[in-house]
């Protein structure tokens, strides 16, 4: 009986060690107290980078592609060039009507110049009837007061009559010649409205052909940017992915040609919303990428994201449910790779890397 009690005893300390191991194995490997540390994990986690989709922005034939798969590019690099003899004969087009235009303007400038000189000139010729009229005035009272005096004479015997018959063809001459003047001046005048009247013409024609040569410019303009689009040329600096145009396809705006993907990577980690509590930005991270034999690399924390993944997809989770089971949500963080090391430079977009930060620091 001693000995059957002994065994009880060591098969309940035995039960009772190993039931306290295994609570101090799950307490661990979930990271609760007393081994909750300040070092935060994740394992989903992918290096991302800002990939651009190269397509065209005018429609044609590829007539040439200038880089191969995976080829390293700098920017402003030609890419996919297309067949641009349709957009070359579209600008010489555009630029003959501005030529076109433009030499319409300058004959409506030459017309308004001929116009204003009319003008000028018809006004000289105002003033000179006007002269001319106030000399025959002065010419005509000279007469009168000729006549005059002379009839005194005539009466008085100092003067024949036949002066009289002088003084009065005179007079006819002076009156004359002032209805004359008065005619110049008014002719004048209609010769001024008139020259006016083109004149006005002429400057609302201006303002036609000014819009013409402004709409010329800008159809020339936009061929000019057409042809430019012709070439499609690299924006940054990169690696171009796989080629998906081939010589002699008819692409359109919006097609696909290839992707560009820049030399700068970044990380982002989904943690767990428990895991966010004390993270911040600027605190120490460790990178482990799979790819590079479980190698690590520096990095640090940037910026947390405004909402969890979940809020950002198209179809979002409805919970108001009877059957409702708390998941944790994930929120994820963007990790910045410390510059200077060798190791950054194979990074590339889409690896799957195991993430630590230190929420301590």
């Amino acid at each position: 009986m001693a000995i059957l009690e002994k065994l009880n005893i060591r098969a309940t300390v035995m039960v009772g060690v190993t039931t306290f191991i295994a609570v101090l194995l799950v307490l661990y490997i979930w990271r609760l107290p007393p081994f909750r540390t300040a070092i935060e994990q994740t394992e989903n986690a992918y290096v991302r980078g800002s990939i651009t989709i190269i397509a065209p922005k005018v429609d044609g034939y590829v007539a040439e592609v200038a880089v191969q798969d995976f080829m390293p590019v700098e920017a402003g690099q030609l890419l996919v060039r297309l067949d641009d003899r349709n957009f070359q004969q579209r600008l010489n087009q555009a630029q003959a009507n501005l030529a076109v235009q433009e030499a319409n303007l300058a004959n409506v400038a030459q017309s308004r110049g001929v116009r204003e000189a009319g003008i000028s000139g018809s006004s000289a010729q105002i003033e000179s009837a006007q002269a001319q009229l106030s000399n025959a005035k002065a010419q005509r009272e000279r007469v009168i007061s000729d006549i005059r005096r002379a009839q005194s004479l005539v009466k008085g015997g100092f003067l024949s009559a036949q002066r009289n018959d002088q003084d009065e063809a005179s007079l006819r001459q002076a009156e004359a010649a002032v209805a004359q003047a008065e005619a110049a001046i008014l002719q004048s005048r209609a010769g001024n409205s008139s020259a006016t009247q083109e004149l006005r013409a002429v400057n609302v024609g201006r303002s036609a052909v000014e819009a013409a040569v402004v709409a010329a410019r800008a159809v020339v303009k936009l061929a000019e940017i057409d042809l430019e689009n012709t070439r499609i040329i690299a924006p940054t600096k990169g690696q171009v992915g796989e080629i998906g145009v081939k010589l002699g396809q008819y692409v359109v705006p919006g097609t696909q040609l290839l992707a560009l993907v820049p030399a700068q990577v970044w990380v982002v980690a989904n943690f767990k919303e428990a895991q966010t509590a004390r993270m911040a930005g600027g605190q120490a991270a460790r990178i482990r990428v799979d790819a590079l034999g479980d190698a690590e690399i520096n990095g640090t924390v940037e910026r947390i994201a405004p909402a969890t993944g979940s809020e950002f997809s198209v179809i979002k989770q409805d919970n108001a449910t009877g059957n409702f089971t708390k998941i944790a949500q994930r929120l994820p963080v963007r990790i910045a790779i410390n510059p200077g090391q060798e190791l950054a430079a194979k990074l590339r977009p889409g690896m799957s890397v195991v993430v630590k930060i230190d929420t301590g620091g």
